[in-house]
């Protein structure tokens, strides 16, 4: 994959700090659109590598989530440092990814990013 666009997690003050100390802060993450596929890790927590061609959609979101981090279940997962700036990410079929180096199923991707208009944007070129 090459280099790519590269886009930065949305973190609040205090969750950026906190999940710093556990190893999923800034340093340690990151979310790359590449010509061929979308790659998303949060530190040790989360990885997963998305081809282009799986992504059915993307779309900002406003739903009431709850919490920080890394969680989800029956293939929806939230990898996230804020509640603000969501965007979902809709994979079909699904593939699989890894949670604390479990593999999961991944079908949409809800991800709290600093500047969401862009990734859109850079999902959208082809």
């Amino acid at each position: 994959m090459d280099t790519g666009y590269g886009f930065e997690f949305r973190y609040d003050r205090w969750c950026g700090w906190l999940l710093g100390t556990l190893g999923m802060g800034h340093r340690v993450s990151h979310v790359t659109v590449g010509s061929d596929a979308l790659d998303v890790r949060m530190g040790w927590a989360f990885h997963a590598r998305v081809p282009r061609d799986r992504i059915a959609h993307v779309v900002q979101v406003e739903r009431p989530f709850i919490g920080w981090g890394v969680h989800g279940w029956r293939g929806r997962w939230l990898v996230n440092g804020s509640l603000q700036g969501v965007v979902a990410v809709e994979i079909d079929p699904p593939i699989r990814a890894r949670v604390t180096f479990v593999p999961v199923r991944l079908r949409t991707l809800y991800l709290s990013l600093a500047d969401p208009d862009a990734f859109e944007a850079a999902l959208a070129e082809r």
